[in-house]
């Protein structure tokens, strides 16, 4: 049983955001740093991925580990309550970033994902657009 009023879980789940929240300033900050320009939100790419780097054909997706379930992350925790409504729902997204993730390829375009536990840690993040900036110096 949820502790919260019915309303209450409303405004909740209404402040959470899809675009530009905190994990994904911080990827697009360290990313300007080491001089690479990207755009956001690209609407013609399928699943209009967050960071888009076109020169490059590169797409960097930034995922949040509950809502994208990342496997074996304590920020992934499944609900407790209301199984039926969330299941579903979790795996609906991870499917639909498996298709789009395909269609992005099919494309051309290299696809990174940063997940959210990843941007807790700026020396991992660090060493994530470090990756990312390697790829792109050396692939083209």
């Amino acid at each position: 049983m949820d502790h919260l009023t019915v309303g209450k879980r409303s405004a909740n789940m209404a402040r959470i955001k899809s675009k530009n929240t905190t994990p994904e300033l911080l990827v697009r900050k360290l990313l300007f740093a080491n001089g690479l320009r990207y755009r956001l939100h690209v609407k013609d790419l399928p699943g209009k991925p967050d960071i888009c780097i076109k020169k490059y054909n590169t797409v960097i997706d930034v995922r949040g580990c509950f809502w994208h379930s990342h496997d074996n992350c304590k920020l992934a925790a499944k609900p407790k309550t209301n199984k039926d409504y969330w299941e579903p729902k979790i795996q609906r997204n991870k499917d639909r970033d498996y298709a789009n993730q395909k269609l992005l390829e099919e494309l051309g375009f290299k696809v990174f994902i940063i997940w959210e536990c990843e941007t807790k840690n700026m020396s991992t993040l660090s060493n994530k657009i470090e990756e990312i900036s390697f790829y792109l110096n050396t692939s083209f």
